[in-house]
């Protein structure tokens, strides 16, 4: 399988890097700002001999390289967050195109295990009603959403099982939360890869459920392997569809 790599910052070499541990080519390597990428822009040249791209790059940008790569009938993995805004816009183009794409908040195999457990967690806790909830996500000082995509899906399993909890807080309280919400806090410093943590908390105790990610691997491998499982397919695909196909569940 030949893949292109659109952005090359950390994740785009740490993708380069995992890509080639696998034997996978990396015939293109496409980023407007970095020298050292093989191509400034997504064309017929740096499309060539392409049959998975892998973007990770930023909101801003996600959508104009979908619709790119579309053009020249090429599957596509996001990594990218901050653009689900704009889902109908996206299932649109690759509907017209008949290309397949597969996105994902987070593309580690581990963080989707941890989607898991949260869930059967959160259906426990929603008979414990002494119980409150909150959650937290740290990430590195260059990330530009806030809060994680990580972080809001974990909040929606957590709100779509827990019937006392109906609102997800991520900004600023200067108040008395209400016991309807649930707040969902974010922090950025140094290069931490990223840590999202759920708590449940009664007057006698509190448990935690936390993943760390110890650095980019997880995240590469788990995009890689996307790679590998949208080739050669069509439509629009979450990471759920995939780990339920690979998985042979519904």
């Amino acid at each position: 399988m030949n893949i292109a790599i659109i952005g090359y910052g950390k994740m785009g070499h740490e993708i380069e890097r995992v890509a080639k541990s696998k034997g996978i080519n990396v015939v293109s390597v496409i980023d407007t700002n970095d020298s050292n990428a093989g191509h400034k822009e997504i064309n017929g040249e740096s499309m060539q001999d392409v049959d998975v791209c892998i973007d990770f790059t930023a909101p801003n940008a996600v959508l104009g390289n979908i619709e790119k790569a579309s053009k020249y009938k090429k599957n596509i993995v996001v990594g990218t967050t901050g653009w689900y805004d704009q889902i109908g816009r996206v299932k649109n183009i690759v509907g017209k195109s008949r290309i397949g794409l597969v996105y994902a908040p987070n593309f580690s195999i581990g963080v989707n295990m941890f989607f898991k457990i949260i869930e059967n967690a959160a259906k426990i806790v929603n008979k414990m009603e002494d119980y409150d909830i909150y959650g937290c996500e740290l990430h590195h000082n260059k990330k530009i959403d806030s809060p994680s995509g990580t972080a809001k899906t974990i909040g929606n399993i957590l709100i779509k099982n827990i019937r006392r909890k109906n609102k997800l807080v991520f900004d600023k309280v200067n108040r008395k939360i209400v016991p309807n919400e649930l707040h969902f806090a974010s922090v950025r410093a140094g290069s931490i890869p990223g840590t999202h943590i759920v708590g449940f908390d009664s007057s006698a105790d509190t448990i935690e459920l936390r993943h760390e990610a110890r650095n980019r691997e997880g995240f590469a491998s788990g995009a890689i392997m996307a790679a590998k499982w949208i080739n050669g397919k069509k439509g629009l695909h979450t990471i759920d569809d995939m780990i339920k196909d690979m998985l042979g569940v519904d």
